[in-house]
């Protein structure tokens, strides 16, 4: 049975003072808030085994639907140190979805991923920059590379760009790791040098790019699910600030439809 983790540890300094007391997976699009959009479509596809890492005040996930684990070190780790607070989920020899918790999709995104067989899932948008265009003015300052083989598996992601050639696609958050690695993912980022350097930052703090690049690297196969758009990601006040004007238009269901 496939599980779910949740990735919403992080204070969203971006998002405040929305997110001062509040877990940015708390705030709301459209009357909804970005967990509960998760969770549902997470339940339309049959996965009710959901996991919520927490941080960042804590105790506002309440939902009886998940279950969490927490991360007491939220304010000085990333993602990755994140994902193993959550090591038990991981080695219970089952397929697991890893998402982050700033993020929504449609069910047809979710869809494609539980489709896809490889040992590393990855969804990315391969319309991304329509979308990051929409959000900001130089969407190669924040994009990221990404690059697929013949066969359309990802060979390296979250390099800074000095050109759109580098990016065939956008990592968007939402990965699935197969039952064979998923239970080997704590034996490998346990094996890391503590004081090592993985895209300049030591494991406790490296970015979720830079442990796939890892796994690419050592041999696991990623295989690229692709999307045209049909997510949000909810990162910063303007970007929460662009949804409410384009849901008062009618236009945000350009990018992604909400339920």
């Amino acid at each position: 049975m496939t599980k779910a983790i949740i990735l919403a540890a992080g204070s969203g300094q971006r998002l405040r003072p929305y997110t001062d007391s509040t877990p940015k997976c708390l705030i709301e699009i459209a009357g909804r808030s970005l967990l509960d959009r998760q969770i549902e479509v997470f339940l339309r596809h049959g996965i009710d085994d959901i996991t919520v890492v927490t941080g960042h005040a804590a105790d506002k996930i309440t939902d009886a639907r998940v279950s969490t684990r927490h991360n007491p070190e939220f304010d000085i780790t990333n993602m990755v140190y994140s994902l193993f607070a959550a090591s038990e989920i991981l080695a219970t020899g089952e397929d697991v979805i890893v998402s982050y918790g700033d993020i929504v999709y449609e069910h047809s995104v979710l869809a494609g991923l539980i489709g896809s067989d490889a040992p590393i899932s990855i969804s990315i948008d391969v319309n991304w920059r329509s979308y990051w265009e929409t959000r900001m003015t130089d969407p190669l300052a924040d994009a990221e590379t990404l690059r697929l083989d013949d066969s359309g598996n990802v060979i390296e992601l979250g390099k800074r760009p000095s050109s759109y050639s580098q990016i065939q696609g956008q990592y968007i958050g939402l990965i699935k790791f197969d039952k064979v690695l998923s239970v080997q993912l704590s034996t490998i980022y346990g094996s890391l040098d503590s004081d090592g350097s993985y895209d300049g930052r030591r494991p406790d703090n490296m970015y979720m790019t830079s442990f796939l690049q890892l796994l690419i690297d050592s041999g696991w196969r990623a295989g690229s699910v692709p999307i045209e758009n049909g997510w949000l990601e909810l990162d910063t006040t303007d970007d929460l600030k662009l949804y409410e004007s384009m849901i008062a238009e009618g236009t945000l269901s350009r990018y992604c439809e909400l339920y």
